[in-house]
């Protein structure tokens, strides 16, 4: 797979194709005319001695110091190696990878003034399977993601760190050499040029919403499963119910829980027996009005890095007219609020699912199946402790759900004076939805055994392939198992798309 990056910048799908399938990164001969063009502008102006905002001025609250023709070139150097400030953990390989090619993105709009060779000299690193070290921590979201674009930057300039293959820290200059590349040297404006803008967040938002995507989806399958497992109706599912309130995400949750319950014996016993269930529970008759709203959520969130993926976000940049203007294009407030506000969502998704996992493990509410989904409780614990996992990670995600964004704190004596703290909210959208696949993985667990439980009755065709995508590791109801390897294995297949696919073949797509 090659990914050619236009003047026009990159697709959605081009980020995820490089950032976690490796896709080879080639340049359009139209991008490079139009960096070339870019440049030129750039070097005029150097030339003429005016003063611009990062090519013969410092940088934040040294704007207004000028730079001597002669030393300009270092003061690009200098701030890369300043700015690559971070601490703490590295950012994960597909992140990094994402920020690259979101970087030359922003080099290819050609508004930046930079040399096609900055372009080339990124796309050599992802090419070449070299990937910065990029620590967790350093960015405030504010001129966009300074000091994580600087750790990228600074490989460039045969220094800093990089990640091998056994994920411990290797010397730059070492990677560069092995990988026949050489050290770049930068001139006027370029240094700003790499680490200018919010393509750390955005990689990160993209990344969230490829993962958000599925894991909505995944919900919805979920609980229909236990819903199935727990005898409950389908009737507040009816696409009539749905047209009443058009939210199309709710219409799109209910159509996909409704499809998956049919044509199960299970669902059979009970269908026409309008005594047995009155009303379910809110967490079961109510799945598709939340998982429904965060799906909708999630439109918001495309729209916004749709928006973002085809937009200028450095400073200053080069107009087409000559000018070089000072701008605030790099400002993450966007991006910082639709991570926030998807954070809360995917918490959401999680926390009904959790509620459906108690009401499965209770004896008294999951409709004679024995406590805890364990044949011979007392000896045997089941899933109790499973359930509680579920409550720690819920209880988690409503402390992640506090939005990042509205923590601005000041910096750069002051010029700086209100950060969007972007990165701190896609960073923590990454762990919300993980630790939603753990709330899937317990809910696919526990609805699993219910519906094993429910024998002789067989399941609907979702159920029958969820039951043959666990049963090598969970077994038959019986006796307690070791159970983190197979909550392990649910995890891995709630991930996957392979068990949705199974589905769908016999459902028909799930939206």
């Amino acid at each position: 797979m090659t990914v050619i990056v236009q003047p026009t910048g990159v697709t959605p799908a081009d980020v995820i194709a490089v950032a976690r399938h490796d896709a080879r990164v080639e340049i359009a001969a139209e991008t490079v005319a139009a960096m070339e063009a870019s440049r030129a502008i750039v070097d005029r102006i150097e030339a003429s001695g005016k003063p611009v905002y990062g090519v013969s001025t410092g940088f934040g609250a040294l704007a207004n110091t000028r730079i001597e023709p002669s030393r300009r070139a270092e003061l690009q150097h200098a701030l890369i190696r300043s700015h690559a400030a971070g601490v703490g953990a590295p950012m994960a390989r597909e992140v990094v990878r994402a920020m690259m090619l979101l970087r030359l993105r922003s080099l290819a709009l050609g508004r930046s003034g930079v040399r096609p060779v900055l372009a080339q000299g990124l796309a050599d690193l992802l090419n070449h399977d070299i990937t910065p070290w990029v620590p967790e921590h350093g960015s405030l979201g504010a001129s966009g993601d300074l000091a994580p674009l600087a750790h990228c930057a600074i490989v460039l300039l045969g220094e800093g760190w990089v990640i091998g293959k056994d994920g411990a820290r290797h010397s730059a200059a070492e990677a560069l050499h092995a990988a026949g590349l050489k050290p770049l040297e930068l001139a006027a404006k370029e240094g700003l040029a790499l680490i200018n803008g919010t393509d750390g967040m955005l990689g990160m938002l993209l990344l969230a919403i490829d993962d958000a995507a599925h894991l909505f989806t995944m919900a919805d399958v979920t609980a229909a499963l236990a819903i199935e497992a727990m005898l409950g109706s389908e009737r507040p599912f009816l696409p009539e119910l749905h047209e009443i309130r058009p939210h199309p995400g709710q219409t799109a949750s209910a159509a996909n829980i409704l499809k998956l319950l049919q044509n199960s014996p299970i669902m059979d016993s009970h269908r026409d027996d309008l005594a047995h269930a009155v009303q379910d529970a809110y967490s079961m008759r109510c799945a598709p009005q939340v998982a429904g709203a965060a799906r909708d959520t999630l439109d918001f969130v495309r729209q916004v890095a749709a928006r973002e993926l085809v937009s200028v976000v450095d400073n200053p940049v080069v107009l087409p007219d000559g000018r070089v203007e000072s701008t605030g294009n790099f400002h993450g407030a966007p991006l910082g609020f639709a991570a926030d506000f998807l954070a809360i969502a995917a918490a959401e998704v999680g926390a009904i699912a959790e509620r459906r996992v108690d009401r499965l493990l209770d004896v008294t509410r999951n409709r004679d199946l024995p406590p805890f989904l364990s044949p011979d409780a007392g000896v045997n614990s089941g899933l109790m402790i499973a359930q509680y996992t579920a409550a720690g990670i819920v209880a988690e995600n409503r402390r992640l759900a506090a939005p990042a964004s509205v923590d601005s704190l000041p910096t750069s004596g002051m010029q700086e004076d209100h950060v969007s703290m972007g990165w701190a909210a896609t960073k923590k959208l990454r762990t919300v939805l993980d630790n939603l696949t753990s709330l899937l993985a317990v809910e696919l667990l526990s609805a699993v055994r219910g519906l094993q439980l429910r024998a002789p009755l067989t399941p609907s065709p979702a159920g029958t392939a969820a039951v043959a995508a666990l049963a090598p590791t969970a077994g038959t109801p019986g006796p307690d198992l070791f159970l983190a390897p197979v909550m392990e294995e649910s995890r891995r297949v709630v991930a996957d798309r392979a068990l949705r696919n199974e589905i769908e073949q016999s459902t028909g797509p799930l939206r």
